[in-house]
């Protein structure tokens, strides 16, 4: 019956693998029923790599060509060895196929905010989002951890695991690279850079080559982002906190605009708006009357008659302080004290 079954075997003479599809990492070679003769040829392509395992030890590892199998390359591989055995071989040989080629376009995202801690604003929580590109580069390892036995392993069986890993090491490829957030966030390929760094080595603890990494996407709380824009806005006005006072004070008047055009609000928002409201007509004041002080400064002292400034500058002042009394945004104590120092310039 032994010698029944033996001769029913079929012999393979070329051991080979042609991808399908897209997404194959490894690949079982179909062994049922068949066993490998003594001299067959193993095609192994480019982007391709093949292990042979026997008795559940990996015997070798293959690169690309046209190798031939015997006894000399190889342990024993099939019952041609076993005569002495009734043909019931002992042994047992698989052979796995590994893609090298690149898995390209592999989505990486923070399904949540994380939180990382930065030299500039402490803990802060972000998203992000963007895609990778790895390889299998040690098939022996990936088999041994990741892939095993199994007819198939795809890339989708995988994709969990690398997330995982991808997410895990964002907060230390930021704290390791000393680079401040903002400048990360800013720039998107120095971001990348760093996320690769950290990740390469955790990529070849399976087996797998980090090829690229891309950042798509940062998004930022709300918080840090208005940070983010106070800073903007502090170098459009070359970080001069005066200048600043007033590029914010400008901002600020259309939406007090808006807000006193709707009428609405409640008796909050008017509170909060008659608030903004004085303020930005005390600011509006100050740098009239600024601009009225530094032009009888920059009058000669031995000319005393001189240094009064214009009735028709101080007569459009005052014509704007009242629209600004009339409005709202000046009391009336406000408006008489300006008013009198206003015409105290015309003595």
């Amino acid at each position: 019956m032994a010698l029944m079954d033996f001769i029913k075997k079929q012999f393979i003479d070329i051991i080979q693998w042609t991808e399908d599809a897209d997404g194959t990492l490894a690949w079982r070679f179909p062994m049922a029923g068949m066993e490998i003769q003594n001299g067959a040829q193993l095609v192994v392509r480019e982007s391709q790599m093949a292990l042979f395992v026997n008795e559940g030890k990996v015997a070798d590892v293959f690169g690309p060509g046209t190798h031939r199998l015997t006894t000399q390359t190889l342990p024993v591989l099939t019952y041609l060895k076993n005569w002495d055995k009734l043909f019931e071989s002992p042994f047992k040989s698989d052979v796995y196929f590994f893609s090298t080629r690149q898995q390209v376009d592999q989505k990486w995202g923070t399904p949540q905010p994380i939180t990382i801690r930065d030299t500039d604003f402490g803990a802060i929580r972000l998203r992000a989002f963007g895609n990778y590109s790895f390889r299998v580069a040690e098939p022996q390892l990936f088999h041994t951890e990741i892939s095993g036995t199994r007819e198939r392993y795809e890339v989708s069986d995988l994709d969990g695991q690398l997330r995982g890993l991808v997410l895990q090491n964002i907060s230390n490829a930021i704290a390791s690279s000393g680079i401040p957030f903002l400048d990360l966030a800013s720039n998107q390929l120095m971001f990348a850079q760093a996320l690769t760094t950290q990740l390469a080595p955790e990529f070849a603890k399976i087996g797998l080559k980090l090829e690229g990494m891309t950042v798509q996407n940062v998004s930022l709380p709300e918080e840090l982002q208005k940070i983010l824009d106070q800073k903007i806005g502090m170098g459009m006005v070359g970080n001069d906190m005066a200048k600043f006072m007033q590029y914010q004070t400008a901002q600020a008047i259309p939406k007090f605009a808006e807000g006193a055009g709707s009428g609405g609000g409640g008796i909050a928002g008017d509170a909060m708006g008659l608030g903004a409201g004085v303020a930005l007509g005390q600011v509006l004041a100050q740098n009239l009357a600024a601009g009225l002080q530094g032009n009888a400064a920059a009058s000669p002292a031995s000319a005393p008659a001189a240094v009064g400034v214009k009735a028709e500058d101080v007569m459009a002042t005052l014509e704007k302080l009242g629209e600004l009394k009339t409005k709202g945004i000046l009391t009336q104590e406000e408006f008489d004290a300006k008013k009198t120092e206003l015409l105290k310039k015309l003595v």
